[in-house]
């Protein structure tokens, strides 16, 4: 049996300069663990981010979180392109899938046929000044919270989830700006922009992401507890999909450029030729 800790650890909550926080709810009120996964490593290529959703429950959607998570936890210190990462998480789920295949279904599980198995992925990179990179296989785009402000990271249309599809030959990373200091992003998944209330009415997101960007202070643990608590509150207890939450803050200082610093300091010698007087 996969455990928690091995499978769906919480992340450190600081990564070269990035605070991280996250949760996860499972759906299946039995389980500690769903179809969900996150991670955060530091790497000499950046601080790379993953998020996920599985499709379906159980066993099988475990082991397909663990083929993923195993294999990326691998390819960000290998791969030194966020692309060259897809390609080796769309290798290993191609492996997982036939070995679900050969294997046959978990015993004592509804899970279906591996063939109609996927997984919606979204990579994030953030390197050292704060540019942001991300390739996304058909999962939410995380939302950035910046001042008082909450919007989507990108809106381009993403690549489709691993399993069904292959990959296109030509894989670039989508540039996204950067994460500049006291910036956030909040990576997520659908469970959580899909949760109900009880006469049907979506979980209203971006309007909770823009009350959590106003508050203060604005760290990834107060923003992670005003959303699950504004979650739990919509849908009356815990939300019938599983749900996964990530927030990633750039707690790193900035740095102003040398030529600007010394514009700003007046050396002893200007203080004496600003004290004569004028010449007649």
């Amino acid at each position: 049996m996969y455990k928690r800790q091995v499978v769906l650890r919480p992340p450190p909550p600081r990564v070269d300069g990035i605070a991280a926080a996250a949760v996860h709810l499972s759906a299946d009120r039995g389980a500690r663990i769903g179809g969900d996964l996150y991670e955060v490593i530091g790497t000499e290529h950046g601080v790379r981010a993953v998020i996920g959703d599985v499709r379906g429950h159980g066993l099988g959607a475990v082991r397909t979180v663990a083929a993923v998570l195993g294999s990326f936890r691998e390819a960000v210190h290998d791969e030194s392109e966020l692309a060259g990462v897809l390609r080796r998480l769309e290798r290993a789920m191609a492996r997982h899938l036939r070995e679900r295949t050969h294997d046959g279904p978990d015993p004592g599980t509804e899970d279906g046929a591996a063939g109609e198995e996927f997984v919606t992925v979204l990579l994030l990179e953030i390197l050292p000044d704060g540019e942001l990179r991300a390739l996304n296989c058909g999962h939410p785009w995380p939302h950035l919270l910046t001042g008082a402000r909450a919007e989507p990271l990108a809106r381009t249309d993403p690549l489709p989830p691993l399993g069904p599809f292959p990959l296109p030959s030509d894989l670039s990373a989508v540039p996204c700006g950067r994460l500049l200091p006291g910036d956030a992003l909040v990576l997520h998944t659908d469970g959580v922009e899909e949760a109900r209330d009880a006469v049907g009415r979506f979980f209203p997101l971006p309007e909770v992401l823009t009350e959590a960007a106003r508050a203060r202070p604005a760290t990834p643990q107060s923003v992670l507890g005003k959303i699950l608590a504004a979650l739990l509150r919509h849908s009356v207890g815990p939300p019938a999909d599983d749900v996964a939450l990530l927030v990633l803050r750039n707690e790193r200082h900035a740095r102003h450029p040398v030529p600007e610093l010394r514009a700003c300091v007046r050396t002893p010698v200007d203080r004496r030729r600003s004290a004569r007087p004028p010449a007649r």
